[in-house]
């Protein structure tokens, strides 16, 4: 892959929580493979990103069909995937052999992150190394507690004003995520941004997009029905 901006898709989902046998990333919206729209704001974005789709082995027999069902040709590198997400992203690396440049990891299942904000992650991260959008969070939010405080009960309100929603695409400067990546794997690495942190690294903040929600329950399906109908 000869440029400098690359993004990692990574769709390991089985839809279990869907209620149904289709893996999330390929359940049809608005006619096509949820997948199919992730990877294509990422083209439009930036022309000229190198594209890694990771899929467990499972089920790359599966997206080739459907790519072939649905005449879709944008060009991707296909690797599998690994015992978790952890293990999946550090596969999708090692199929980008550029020295230098800027790396995205996005969830496969995110098909309505906007083309501005990808194109500020990777911008943001040519200065800050590393990047995650966040949105605010609008709804009242309560800290569980193992044990009652004294004068509280179980549960407290915390400020909201400090806390934020994180998304992704997750952009780091490429080195840097290899760097990372060369830890071992901890049960706290929820995401990239935990993974490049526990190396030391401080995560900048880039305003995401309210739309980009992940798929993960049928309720989800509606929400994206109705703004794949917008587009």
């Amino acid at each position: 892959m000869k440029c400098d901006n690359f993004a990692i898709i990574v769709a390991g989902g089985r839809g279990t929580r869907m209620g149904g046998d289709t893996p999330k990333q390929f359940m049809l919206l608005g006619g096509r493979p949820v997948l199919m729209h992730t990877l294509e704001v990422f083209r439009r974005a930036i022309p000229d990103i190198g594209l890694v789709v990771v899929l467990p082995a499972a089920q790359l027999q599966t997206w080739d069909e459907l790519c072939r069902a649905h005449a879709f040709t944008l060009q991707h590198t296909v690797v599998t995937g690994g015992e978790t997400r952890f293990h999946s992203v550090s596969n999708g690396l090692r199929a980008i052999t550029a020295e230098a440049g800027y790396v995205g990891v996005h969830d496969g299942v995110r098909p309505f992150v906007s083309v501005d904000v990808i194109r500020r992650c990777y911008e943001a991260a040519r200065t800050q190394q590393a990047v995650v959008p966040v949105v605010p969070v609008v709804e009242t939010l309560r800290e569980l507690l193992p044990e009652p405080a004294e004068g509280l009960g179980r549960s407290v309100t915390r400020d909201r004003s400090r806390y934020c929603l994180v998304q992704t695409p997750q952009v780091f400067d490429i080195e840097l995520l290899r760097l990372a990546y060369r830890q071992p794997y901890r049960d706290t690495f929820t995401d990239d941004a935990s993974v490049v942190e526990a190396a030391g690294q401080n995560i900048g903040l880039v305003e995401g997009n309210r739309e980009n929600i992940k798929l993960t329950t049928p309720f989800d399906v509606i929400v994206a029905e109705a703004l794949v109908s917008t587009l």
